[in-house]
C-alpha cells in the first residue's frame, strides 16, 4: 500500500500549519515556500481541510488559515480522510461485500491486506499534530527495519552481545 501525494502533502502542511500559527493565520504561500508544495495543489487541498472542519480561514490583509481545533485534537488519519484518501490495503472497494476476484470472492490474502489497513488506520489514529510538532514519534524505525533483516547481518542492540550475570 502507497499513500498517495495528496495524503502526505495534507499531512505535512498540517503539521507545518500546526508547528507555525502560534494563534495567528498561516497563508498558504508560506506554507509552500517552506514545504515545497505547489501553491494551487495546497488551495485545492485546504479547501478539503476546512470542508472537514479541520482548518478554518481568515480573509484580509494578515489572513491565512487557523486549526478549527487545538493541534492535539486533530489526529493523521482525520486528515487524511479529510482529503479523501481512503486507508486501506485490499483491492476491494471500500464498503463492498463482494471480494476482488472476478467470481466476487476473496483472494487468499485478503484478510491479511484487510488487517494491515486496519492497523494503518489504528496508527494514524493515534498521531496527532502535536505529536508531530513535539516529534513525539521519533524512535528506532529505521534501526527496527535494518536490524531485523537477516540479509543485512546488522544486530540489534539489545540482541548478540552476553550480558553479564
Amino acid at each position: 500500500m502507497r499513500l498517495s501525494t495528496k495524503g502526505r502533502y495534507a499531512v505535512m502542511a498540517m503539521a507545518d500549519l500546526a508547528c507555525n500559527e502560534k494563534g495567528r493565520p498561516i497563508a498558504l504561500a508560506d506554507i509552500a515556500d517552506r514545504q515545497e508544495i505547489s501553491l494551487s495543489y495546497l488551495e485545492q487541498l485546504f479547501g478539503r481541510l476546512r470542508k472537514g472542519g479541520l482548518v478554518r480561514s481568515v480573509r484580509g490583509p494578515g489572513g491565512g488559515y487557523l486549526l478549527a481545533r487545538t493541534r492535539d485534537q486533530i489526529r493523521i488519519s482525520d486528515i487524511i480522510l479529510a482529503v479523501d484518501e481512503p486507508i486501506q490495503a485490499t483491492r476491494c472497494a471500500i464498503g463492498s461485500t463482494a471480494g476482488c476476484q472476478q467470481d466476487q470472492g476473496r483472494c487468499l490474502t485478503h484478510d491479511l491486506w484487510e488487517e494491515l489497513g486496519n492497523q494503518i488506520y489504528l496508527y494514524l489514529s493515534s498521531v496527532t499534530l502535536h505529536d508531530l510538532c513535539t516529534q513525539r514519534i521519533l524512535g528506532s524505525s529505521g534501526v527496527f527495519h535494518d536490524a531485523e533483516r537477516p540479509d543485512r547481518g546488522a544486530e540489534r542492540p539489545d540482541r548478540g552481545a552476553e550480558r553479564p550475570g
